[in-house]
């Protein structure tokens, strides 16, 4: 039992402040994935759209996003972390107000525009303001907190927005986007209320002495190795699309497995997301550590798709077996990167542009991973050479370890330029100032 119960502590955050930050991401994903588990029905019954034109809508965002994040990034380090996340977050609360109203393609196509656009503002604040106002040595461990409350909120908010589904009533499916927009009201409410980060006093203070805001030296557009480390960082986090498109279709299409085990393979994987980030990050604290855990990310990339291959030609209990083992096995590479990523953007980022560094890297990994659901797709499902069959999940595999050993030399690159500009770690000032904030 003390065994049990040490295990149990160390899955609640240690400090005050990780507590906060952890409660936060809970409220958001609450909030958000309520909506999201109704927004099939909501958009194609309440605002009338077909499947077609809501995928068009979302394309059409995440293109608008993209040429959005670098200037969104900029304009984080120029006003402010916290203040850039809770503006955001409070407006992408408001939009959702404005949905039990929308009821053509055209508002849809603007909505869904402008909700992409400010909530990847509000994230580009997040994650500075994260990076921020955490001790070094905390940065890690916290983010696999709010990760882990991430995924918790968002099971709540599939229980709730279950429920809603449940009693099929489109009216109340109608008016479900307001509980969002209060939740989300309360989150932005929640987030003004944190600890100004040293960057959030920094610029106050300028603006106060009517100083520039801009860094001295090079910014992340010079820096080659954090530009490929964000193209790698897109290919690896294409786990994703094995998690969420490429395993499913297998399943349905290419195995005897029963269809009710997808509900099996997502339970699974979102409890284990929900235990396990505080683990698979522990100890992940320099460069050579998130390597590490890159590498780690990889075998099981490629574990994964080796198990799910022989699914082809396997029946009854066995493809059940197998195509659940590797589906956990995807979200083993899904934590391991996680931890790696944090660990990257706390050691490769110069503290003074955050922000713009984390815009660059949303341009990056969008270029290289944004192909992989069209992709992946046609490999696993449609190329079966009659010399080896299933060997489109060999190739699937091969592109997750070219990022592997891609990624080592762009981290080492990146480290190298922040050496010659002089950056090797978070100014000693900051520290200072974070310290009395987490306590």
């Amino acid at each position: 039992m003390p065994r049990i119960r040490a295990s149990l502590r160390r899955l609640i955050p240690p400090t005050p402040l990780s507590r906060r930050l952890a409660s936060q991401s809970l409220l958001f994903a609450t909030a958000e994935g309520t909506f999201l588990t109704g927004s099939a029905v909501f958009f194609t019954q309440v605002v009338g759209l077909r499947a077609a034109q809501v995928g068009l809508g979302l394309t059409v965002a995440g293109v608008v996003s993209f040429l959005f994040a670098y200037p969104a990034g900029r304009l984080t380090d120029r006003i402010g972390p916290k203040r850039m996340w809770a503006v955001g977050a409070f407006v992408a609360a408001l939009l959702f107000g404005a949905w039990p109203f929308i009821g053509s393609f055209g508002g849809y196509l603007a909505m869904v525009v402008c909700f992409e656009i400010i909530e990847n503002a509000a994230g580009a604040g997040r994650n500075a303001y994260i990076l921020d106002v955490m001790p070094e040595a905390e940065r890690v461990a916290t983010q696999a907190y709010m990760y882990s409350s991430l995924n918790v909120g968002f099971t709540l908010g599939a229980i709730i927005g279950g429920v809603a589904l449940a009693i099929d009533d489109l009216t109340l499916i109608r008016w479900m986007p307001l509980f969002t927009l209060a939740i989300g009201l309360l989150n932005a409410v929640f987030i003004a209320r944190l600890p100004r980060a040293p960057h959030d006093i920094a610029r106050s203070a300028r603006r106060r002495r009517a100083a520039g805001a801009k860094p001295a030296g090079r910014g992340p557009l010079r820096n080659l190795g954090w530009i490929l480390g964000s193209f790698f960082s897109g290919t690896m986090w294409t786990n994703q699309v094995l998690l969420n498109i490429v395993i499913p279709l297998w399943l349905v299409q290419a195995t005897d497995a029963p269809h009710w085990l997808l509900a099996w393979l997502f339970g699974t994987n979102t409890v284990l997301c929900i235990f396990l980030p505080a683990y698979t990050s522990r100890g992940v604290e320099t460069v050579s550590d998130g390597l590490r855990s890159v590498r780690i990310s990889g075998f099981f990339f490629v574990a994964a798709c080796l198990i799910t291959m022989a699914t082809h030609s396997t029946v009854g209990l066995v493809t059940i077996f197998l195509v659940w083992l590797g589906h956990v096995a995807v979200t083993g590479a899904e934590l391991y990167f996680s931890a790696a990523n944090w660990a990257f953007q706390a050691k490769l980022m110069d503290p003074a542009r955050r922000g713009e560094y984390g815009g660059v890297a949303e341009v990056f990994s969008t270029l290289g991973g944004r192909w992989a659901p069209a992709l992946y797709t046609f490999l696993a499902m449609s190329w079966h050479p009659a010399a080896l069959p299933g060997a489109g999940w060999l190739v699937i595999a091969g592109i997750s370890l070219l990022a592997v050993v891609g990624y080592h030399p762009s981290a080492r690159m990146a480290q190298r330029f922040l050496t010659r500009e002089g950056i090797v770690g978070q100014p000693a000032a900051d520290k200072a100032e974070v310290a009395p904030a987490a306590t």
